[in-house]
């Protein structure tokens, strides 16, 4: 592949020499370099016209409010993924009259374009730029289909002195008369309407950048786990061992080189043959987070029989991933299946594997000069989603080079959207303009943290500070799932700010994995004040990690509130790919190590080893939370060493708590902040404090119907989100003939089982237990009180 050298802000940068004569064969046969329409953010399409009826075109047409010298007229054709099913198709007009007037009735009109004799053979996708000869006084402007019966169109423009003067204007068709303001002819997107995004100027010069050393940083080994986190991780072991066999996750990768792939025996789905090496990197993700803590012998035996094959089917050239490249700009290959291989072979070098980080870097380097590049962003379904793969290559390896930054800066980075989330807008989630509105918004959040701690740009920090708070604030319900997944309407309208949508199936695994990564990203920035980051960890890991996966290992999609959760998988899908890679990176949640000592964030049963100037310390967590409140850390020293061990003190603690050292109260801390123990310490030095846990009520705010008008009330003990499960649960409703402020005092706890609670004077099936303990049975986190407050 020929490539050419640029200079660009200073920087000596290697950039594909991508032509608008380059072809490539991609999901609908089109060239590059073509003025193209982006994708289109979903459905229903803009404008779609009623089916023609005998043989009677359709036409819709433009008032422009006054007259105009009309220089051109713009088509642009609707473009949606169709990978997934149910898609749109584009139904561009095929035979069509395109013609303006000074009057409404056509009386002389002036044709524009005649393609009434035969089908429009064109591209289909290309936005339809139709010059005038002579530049001509219209006020309207008429499009009339013959064929097909019903045709699509993204939007319409209607160009004088060279500017769209149909924005804003009134829309009639031949079906509804006056269709009034109407999206069709709305203000373009932030970046316009073409595929091309292509930015050198928003490249940095590495001379410039002054990367951020966090003054936290997460343990890569040396900590093991007990209670329920191991069980979760014991669980995910005999998920990744019993999912797909290596002949399985190997068979995209051995197809796209030529060589036999046998039978595939797993089964199959767009997750698993049409995104060539997801589940390869869906393994690894889980597989090389799990070996970095203990050995398990088949599991690396698999690992590395997976790295191993994904090298022999590797070309000179460097390509490694398990799709052709010709389909790089196919479905979601660039960003979905290449971002999970590459974070994939990332866990992979760090569990160990001499040849992941090598085969990543080879990668990489084609990724980087490849000549899609330019249409990446805007020509594929969620292309930004791809991002991390570059930044994480560049930080969380040492194999990482400037240009892994550099290429996102300049083909993926989308100023106007830092500038909405630095501003704390909402909208810059819920009617995100590009593509479609989805929880995976979250890993780009991901990809801009890494580019902050590459570069030290402020401007990457702050807008993430605002897109946490715009999360944290908006779109995440009680108990911390996040309350927007994958939209496909246009505008984007089914999400707005608390909406929190309870029959939606919001809740997707995926959107918390993230923004459990994005809250431990943050975390390391803050030693002091960061214990709100951590909150946020732990009601994922809980309420939705651990919640999200069943008895036998197998990892559910959504996290349900109300009527029952859904079965668990085991076919490849995008949640089980980032839970398996949660429930494997467990361990690295419950501490934070600095400079000067250790940071305990979570209260499960662990160990840990550290080295703190050139002295190696092991501290064990005992404790059965959240079952039990109590919590004993114990030290094992070979000689004495002065270290500051700082305790986390919950933001949901009810009140302040004492903490004891070798049996003698030494220090009180409040809600939400962290308790600094400094001193020497000694072999068998122990620390004691008991979690202040309570309950807490939270009334439902949402525009679930069930619960309108209705005193609805979710409840949570400590981090934990309880469900209400018994007979009388229909369809996720309750009535309960209480007012919600008596709940908490008719609460009476079961008798052998922790946290599980009866309710005093009610139905006696009615058990609140923790929302993770939930499988197969009717439920609901948040009943109905019929009881008004304040009245008997």
């Amino acid at each position: 592949m020929k490539v050419k050298t640029i200079l660009v802000a200073a920087a000596l940068f290697t950039v594909s020499a991508a032509t608008v004569t380059a072809q490539v064969a991609d999901l609908d046969g089109g060239p590059m370099g073509i003025e193209r329409v982006a994708m289109s953010v979903g459905s229903p399409i803009p404008y779609a016209s009623t089916p023609a009826k005998d043989s009677v075109p359709n036409w819709v047409q433009i008032d422009l409010g006054n007259v105009f010298t009309v220089e051109a007229v713009k088509l642009y054709p609707y473009f949606q993924d169709k990978a997934w099913p149910g898609a749109h198709s584009h139904n561009f007009p095929l035979r069509f009259l395109l013609e303006t007037a000074d009057n409404d009735k056509f009386v002389k009109p002036y044709t524009v374009v005649d393609q009434t004799k035969s089908d429009f053979e064109g591209y289909p996708l290309e936005i339809k730029t139709y010059k005038l000869r002579q530049p001509q006084q219209a006020r309207y402007v008429r499009l009339t289909v013959w064929k097909p019966e019903v045709f699509e169109l993204w939007r319409f423009e209607v160009i004088s002195g060279g500017r769209d003067v149909a924005e804003g204007k009134t829309l009639f068709d031949s079906e509804k008369g006056n269709l009034g303001k109407h999206v069709l002819l709305r203000p373009q997107r932030p970046v316009g309407e073409n595929v091309w995004f292509d930015h050198p100027e928003q490249v940095t010069t590495p001379k410039t950048w002054k990367p951020v050393k966090a003054p936290l940083r997460t343990p890569r080994s040396e900590v093991t786990v007990g209670s329920l986190f191991r069980q979760t991780y014991d669980r995910n072991i005999h998920y990744l061992l019993n999912s797909f066999s290596v002949n399985d996750m190997a068979y995209t990768f051995r197809e796209r080189a030529g060589k036999d792939p046998g039978q595939f025996e797993g089964p199959k789905s767009w997750f698993t043959l049409g995104l060539g090496g997801a589940i390869a990197g869906r393994f690894l993700m889980g597989a090389g987070n799990t070996l970095r803590w203990e050995g398990n012998e088949e599991l690396r035996k698999r690992m590395n029989n997976l790295v191993d094959i994904i090298e022999e089917c590797a070309t000179p050239e460097g390509y490694i991933f398990g799709y052709p490249e010709r389909t790089t700009l196919q479905g979601q290959n660039n960003a979905y299946a290449r971002g999970w291989l590459s974070q994939g072979l990332v866990e992979a070098g760090i569990a160990g594997n001499p040849k992941a980080w090598s085969l990543l870097r080879r990668g990489g380097d084609w990724f980087n000069a490849c000549p899609y590049l330019p249409e990446m962003l805007m020509r594929v379904p969620i292309g930004n989603q791809g991002m991390v793969a570059n930044s994480r290559t560049y930080v969380d390896t040492n194999v990482g080079v400037p240009e892994d930054i550099q290429v996102l800066q300049r083909y993926f980075q989308l100023n106007f959207w830092l500038d909405q989330l630095t501003e704390r807008d909402p909208s810059a989630i819920w009617e995100y303009q590009y593509e479609r509105v989805h929880s995976y918004l979250i890993v780009v959040l991901n990809a801009y943290m890494d580019m902050y701690t590459a570069t030290g740009d402020e401007r990457y920090l702050k807008a993430m500070h605002g897109a946490w708070d715009i999360f944290h604030d908006y779109f995440t319900h009680t108990g911390g799932s996040i309350s927007v997944i994958e939209s496909y309407t246009f505008p984007p309208r089914q999400f707005p700010p608390k909406s929190y949508h309870l029959r939606m199936s919001t809740g997707e695994l995926c959107g918390n994995v993230f923004w459990a990564v994005f809250n431990q990203q943050l975390r390391l920035l803050y030693p002091e004040n960061g214990e709100k980051y951590v909150a946020e960890i732990e009601k994922s890991i809980y309420n939705i990690g651990i919640a999200n996966q069943d008895d036998n290992g197998n990892i559910r999609y959504h996290a349900r509130l109300i009527g029952k959760k859904e079965n668990g998988g085991h076919g490849g899908s995008c949640c089980e790919g980032q839970g398996t890679r949660l429930y494997g990176m467990l361990p690295e949640f419950i501490y934070k190590i600095a400079d000067d000592g250790l940071y305990v964030d979570l209260f499960n049963e662990s160990s840990i080893e550290w080295e703190q100037n050139g002295k190696k310390l092991s501290l064990h967590l005992h404790s059965d939370f959240p079952e039990s409140p109590k919590v004993e850390l114990h030290l094992a020293l070979a000689e004495n060493v002065k270290s500051k061990i700082r305790i986390r003190i919950p933001s949901w603690a009810v009140k302040e708590m004492e903490i004891s050292v070798n049996g003698k109260k030494t220090a009180t801390g409040k809600p939400g902040t962290y308790v600094t123990l400094n001193r020497t310490w000694s072999n068998k030095d122990n620390i004691t404090f008991t979690l202040p846990v309570g309950f807490r009520l939270t009334k439902y705010v949402g525009v679930t119907e069930d619960f309108k008008g209705k005193e609805a009330y979710a409840l949570e003990y400590g981090p934990i989100l309880m469900a209400l499960t018994g007979d009388s649960i229909q369809n996720g409703v309750l009535n309960l003939p209480l007012a919600a402020k008596e709940l908490i005092a008719k609460l009476k706890p079961a008798e052998g089982k922790p946290i599980h609670f009866g309710i005093e004077g009610e139905d006696r099936s009615l058990k609140y237990v923790p929302y993770y303990e939930i499988h197969k049975e009717p439920f609901t986190c948040y009943p109905v009180f019929l009881k008004e407050e304040g009245k008997n």
